[in-house]
């Protein structure tokens, strides 16, 4: 068995690699900005407008801190027309602007010449809008502005020409030399790129090593083997970084907020389990009988009815002043009397009473599913050639049932256990908003709500490792089951 284990482990690492492939994949290519929402929730003020609210060398800090300056894996497979140093730069709408202008005219080097004019151009611009004696040309400089930083981001051919005359208009209606000799400059050096395009470099391939100092490297292990000293421990010693809406660490707030969805997944499947299983044994036993007949009816009504539905239900009947208040509305304590110098037996008695609706409601609907399958795994064990062997020989049917069908039916009850830990994860959005749950599920919704990528991300990560567990799992619990099955082969 021992054997068997370390072998499964050694298997499961290029699965958990490919896991966090797929999970640096959605965080690199997610819509969201981490610069621009970190520097929003570093400023002060909260204010949308991370141009007033974060300065250019706040957000150059966050890019130097999450490595966003780095390429973004081990090698990088370009084409002869891609810049291997587009990283570098720090704007996410400007580097997709010169990427996609790169491979549209195949010549990296005039792209980034007519890149630089440009932003030599607007810092020109922002010059003279500071300097009193063009305060009368205020309007004009800020349709500059804007007209400049558009171009930045623009890749259309013809929009491009229709925004370089507007700045060439508006440097003439200023009438500033050094302005208007920089405007010309742009527009020469984009008519350039025009007349020298290599599209066929598209068709070059080239492979470029960058080392340990990458993205994805700083996202798993950190600094290991960097040489460098970003505070970073990586994905694999728990480090999933900072949110991109309250920049708190990530793994603190999923520590924090796990252990209830844990509670009380684990304990809606532990019951679950307890009364499914008799249930389903004893209907297959039973089967065609009024108890079958009965509890199948019930069963499939449970089923049928909405989770939110039933929570809500509980919640009005048994904890309203107007019919039974023998529970409480919601949360997972009171806060007004709970302290946490308490042992913890104390605890449980405390917040015992808070978790009884929602167990409630997280385990009614198990009950059709689960019994149906072991009512069904049972039928099919029961009509085996041994077990009539077995009554043949006069056992009971107490011995049949319990010692010689019930271990080879509980089988498919194991396959479905292994999704236990997955689950824990998830929590539950809708149960934990009824009944005020500071849990997992909640937390996940507001991250999807906001686009906080590291949370998603490590959620993703956390429930793919906890899947391969929930395998591994199952397959000793198999061994111990059924005897039969050995993995010493």
């Amino acid at each position: 068995m021992l054997k068997y284990i370390v072998r499964r482990l050694l298997i499961f690492i290029p699965t958990l690699v490919v896991i966090s492939l797929l999970a640096f994949v959605i965080s690199v290519n997610s819509p969201a900005d981490p610069v621009e929402q970190l520097a929003r929730a570093a400023s002060s003020d909260g204010s949308s407008n991370t141009e007033s609210s974060a300065s250019e060398k706040i957000k150059n800090e966050i890019r130097e801190k999450l490595g966003l300056n780095l390429p973004v894996f081990y090698l990088s497979v370009l084409s002869q027309a891609d810049c291997d140093t587009l990283h570098l730069i720090d704007s996410r709408g400007e580097r997709e602007s010169l990427n996609a202008l790169s491979k549209q005219f195949g010549n990296w080097e005039l792209a980034a010449t007519f890149h630089k004019k440009l932003k030599k151009n607007l810092v020109q611009i922002n010059e003279l809008a500071n300097d009193s004696n063009y305060f009368k040309f205020q309007t004009t400089l800020d349709e500059l502005r804007f007209t400049n930083l558009s171009l930045l981001e623009l890749t259309n051919p013809v929009l491009i020409e229709s925004k370089l005359n507007d700045l060439t208009s508006g440097a003439n209606a200023i009438d500033h030399a050094s302005l208007i000799i920089s405007s010309n400059s742009i527009d020469s050096a984009f008519k350039t790129l025009q007349k020298n395009s290599q599209k066929w470099l598209n068709y070059l391939p080239k492979i470029k090593f960058n080392g340990f100092n990458n993205q994805y490297h700083i996202w798993l292990l950190g600094d290991l083997f960097t040489g460098k000293n970003r505070e970073r421990t990586g994905v694999l010693r728990g480090d999933f970084g900072n949110s991109y809406s309250d920049n708190q660490d990530v793994s603190k707030k999923i520590l924090g907020k796990f252990m209830y969805s844990f509670i009380l997944v684990v304990i809606s499947i532990v019951l679950a389990y307890l009364i499914s299983i008799p249930l389903g044994v004893y209907s297959a036993y039973k089967e065609g009988g009024a108890f079958d007949n009965i509890s199948s009816i019930i069963t499939f009504m449970l089923y049928s009815i909405p989770s939110f539905f039933v929570g809500t239900w509980l919640l009005y009947y048994f904890a309203n002043p107007d019919h039974f208040m023998w529970f409480p509305t919601g949360g997972v304590k009171d806060p007004s009397t709970f302290e946490d110098s308490w042992s913890w037996w104390q605890k449980i008695q405390h917040q015992s009473p808070y978790f009884v609706l929602p167990i409630i409601t997280y385990t009614y609907s198990s009950f059709a599913f689960i019994s149906r399958i072991m009512k069904v795994s049972m039928l099919d064990v029961l009509n085996q050639d041994y077990i009539r062997t077995a009554r043949a020989k006069g056992l009971s049917e107490y011995t049949v049932v319990t010692k010689h069908a019930l271990k080879n039916a509980l089988l498919p009850i194991v396959t479905l256990f292994a999704n236990i830990f997955p689950a824990a994860v998830g929590g539950s959005v809708i149960l934990e908003s009824i009944f005020s749950i500071p849990g997992l599920g909640l937390e996940i919704y507001t991250a999807v709500i906001s686009t906080d990528i590291p949370m998603i991300v490590a959620v993703f990560t956390i429930t793919g490792v906890l899947t391969v567990v929930g395998y591994l799992v199952s397959d000793v619990l198999y061994a111990l089951i059924d005897p039969r099955i050995k993995f010493s082969k």
